[in-house]
């Protein structure tokens, strides 16, 4: 059965690939085969932990279920994808965080129920990028969409986010020299009565360490909640995944301030260390919603760890 989205990932992922591709050669069974992979997945930011344990699982499965490389020279891979989609698992989306069409049907649709997603994260993740790209997603599914650009700190950001609403044909509320927490208020309540189905909410970027900047993101999330009793009913952190190993720093604190409910993992089509997911899923299993994997307006995947886990080895 083909996946959706499994070859725009395999391109998404194919400098992570490509590392861990060139430190295995040719598959083997043998001791150094073994700590040349977990090396590879090392490298890729994986982390050392769930590295060796993916090499302890390997070599296990291959002991309880001998594998006859001159038969099936793929057979290794096709474990360690299996072993990998198993770790993967905690990071799946569960109804009513499933994007996005699952989540809004999960509610009446209507003036007084659309959905509300708050963005957040550290400077230059790609947050603003994102809400463009979930706003032509979304339009997909054949939601209606408003945005509320309450980044007010970066000079172009609601200029930027006005590009994205004219390019997808949305409105944005945004306003200048106005608190975050106002625009965010005022986005929800036009939301409600123009009949919106999903209100994304930008907000400006900021580092965990920012406490006051901490701060003003928990006032947004409370002022939220006073435009609309629900809302908001998620709360997603932006994380380049580049940054391998930091990004679950970013994950813990960002999680601490405002009880994350999924993560969009941007930029791995220009990163080695991809690898980074099964960390996550390791030590901090916040759902993943998306994977940006690409530049153009499509290159946003619905997290599948099956077709993740295909794409990575």
């Amino acid at each position: 059965m083909k996946i959706p989205g499994l070859q725009r990932l395999k391109a998404g992922l194919s400098k992570t690939r490509d590392q861990i591709s060139r430190l295995l050669g040719r598959p083997s069974l043998s001791d150094d085969w073994m700590e040349s992979l977990e090396a590879a997945l090392i490298s890729a930011d994986v982390g050392a932990r769930t590295s060796a344990q993916l090499v302890k699982d390997l070599q296990a499965s291959v002991r309880a279920n001998p594998i006859d490389l001159e038969k099936d020279p793929q057979a290794p891979r096709t474990r360690l994808v299996g072993l990998i989609s198993q770790i993967l698992a905690p990071l799946v989306p569960s109804t009513p965080s499933q994007p996005p069409a699952d989540a809004t049907a999960a509610q009446p649709l209507g003036p007084s129920a659309p959905r509300v997603i708050m963005l957040v994260g550290v400077n230059g993740a790609g947050k603003t990028t994102s809400v463009g790209k979930l706003t032509h997603y979304f339009q997909g599914q054949g939601l209606k969409v408003l945005l509320g650009a309450a980044d007010t700190f970066r000079a172009a950001a609601q200029a930027q986010l006005i590009a994205w609403g004219e390019r997808n044909r949305v409105e944005v509320i945004a306003q200048v020299n106005a608190d975050p927490a106002a625009i965010a208020f005022d986005a929800v309540k036009a939301g409600q009565a123009r009949g919106m189905q999903v209100v994304l909410v930008d907000t400006a970027g900021r580092l965990p360490t920012q406490l006051h900047l901490m701060e003003e993101l928990k006032k947004v999330k409370r002022v939220v909640a006073k435009a609309m009793e629900t809302a908001p009913h998620e709360v997603w952190l932006v994380v380049d995944g580049g940054t391998g190993q930091n990004a679950l720093a970013q994950v813990r604190a960002f999680d601490e301030a405002l009880a994350l409910t999924g993560l969009i993992v941007t930029k791995l089509d220009g990163t080695a260390k991809g690898g980074v997911l099964l960390a996550l899923a390791s030590e901090r299993p916040i759902p993943v919603v998306f994977l940006g994997v690409g530049e153009a307006l499509e290159d946003l995947e619905p997290f599948n760890p099956a077709a993740f886990a295909e794409a990575l080895v």
